[in-house]
C-alpha cells in the first residue's frame, strides 16, 4: 500500500480560511482565541476542524498550508510555535510550550494521536513520522540539593532535535537533551536516552543499536 500522508502534494490554503485567520487575529485577544478554540476541539464538524486550523494560524508565530487539527489536541503557548506545510496533528495530542521557547514543526510532519510534547526547545524536521504516544521531553529537574524533594529543584531545560526522514515508533520516550539523527528509526516504547546516529535502527530500555537501515552508506554518500 503506498504512503499516503508522506507523499501528498500540499496545495495552498483557500484564500477564505486565510482571511479568516487574520480577522480573528485582528479582532480578538490571545485569551478569547483559546475559548472559541475550546468550543471547538472536540467537534467533528468541518466547521469545526476550519475553526481550529484558524485559530492555531491566528494564534502561532508561523503556520504553514495545509494543517490539520484533530479532535481534542490542546496547547500551551502556541505563539511559540513555527510550523511547516502539510502537518497533521492526532487527535488528542498534547503540545505544551514554553514562554520564551521555541517549537518548529518541519514540512509533513505526521503527529500521532495522544502524544505529548514538552516543546520547549524542540526542533522536528521534514518528513518526521511520530508514532502515537510518542512523547518527548524537553526539561528535568536537577535533584540539587538532595535536602529538598526533587520537585522544588531547579529545571533544566535541554534541547531537543529530530533530524529529517526519522521514525519515532508507537510510545516511544525521547528524553532531554537528545538528537534523533537523520532517517532513524525508533523502535516501538523504546526509551531513547542519548543520541541516534543516523539511518541506525534502536530499541529497548534504554534504546540500543540494533542495526543500520539498509543501503544508508548509498544515501549518506549523496548528502
Amino acid at each position: 500500500m503506498p504512503a499516503q500522508h508522506g507523499r501528498q502534494i500540499v496545495p495552498p490554503d483557500d484564500p477564505s480560511d486565510l482571511a479568516l485567520a487574520a480577522s480573528l487575529k485582528r479582532d480578538h485577544s490571545p485569551a478569547e482565541l483559546t475559548e472559541l478554540y475550546s468550543r471547538s476541539a472536540m467537534g467533528a464538524s468541518p466547521v469545526d476542524a476550519r475553526t481550529r486550523r484558524a485559530v492555531w494560524k491566528a494564534l502561532a508565530r508561523r503556520v504553514g498550508n495545509g494543517l490539520k487539527v484533530g479532535i481534542g489536541v490542546t496547547f500551551r503557548h502556541p505563539e511559540t510555535f513555527e510550523i511547516g506545510n502539510g502537518v497533521a496533528l492526532g487527535d488528542y495530542a498534547i503540545l505544551q510550550g514554553r514562554i520564551e521557547g521555541r517549537c518548529v514543526i518541519g514540512h509533513q510532519v505526521w503527529i500521532g494521536p495522544q502524544c505529548f510534547f514538552d516543546a520547549r526547545d524542540l526542533v522536528i524536521e521534514d518528513f518526521v513520522g511520530w508514532g502515537p504516544g510518542a512523547k518527548v521531553l524537553g526539561s528535568t529537574h536537577t535533584g540539587i540539593p538532595a535536602g529538598v524533594p526533587i520537585i522544588q529543584t531547579d529545571l533544566e531545560i535541554k534541547p531537543v532535535r529530530v533530524c529529517a526522514w526519522a521514525d519515532i515508533g508507537v510510545n516511544a520516550v525521547i528524553l532531554p537533551g537528545v538528537t534523533v539523527g537523520k532517517g532513524a528509526i525508533v523502535g516501538a516504547g523504546a526509551v531513547v536516552t542519548r543520541d541516534v546516529p543516523p539511518f541506525a535502527v534502536v530499541a529497548g530500555v534504554p534504546a540500543e543499536f540494533l542495526h543500520w537501515r539498509g543501503g544508508y552508506d548509498t544515501v549518506e554518500s549523496r548528502a
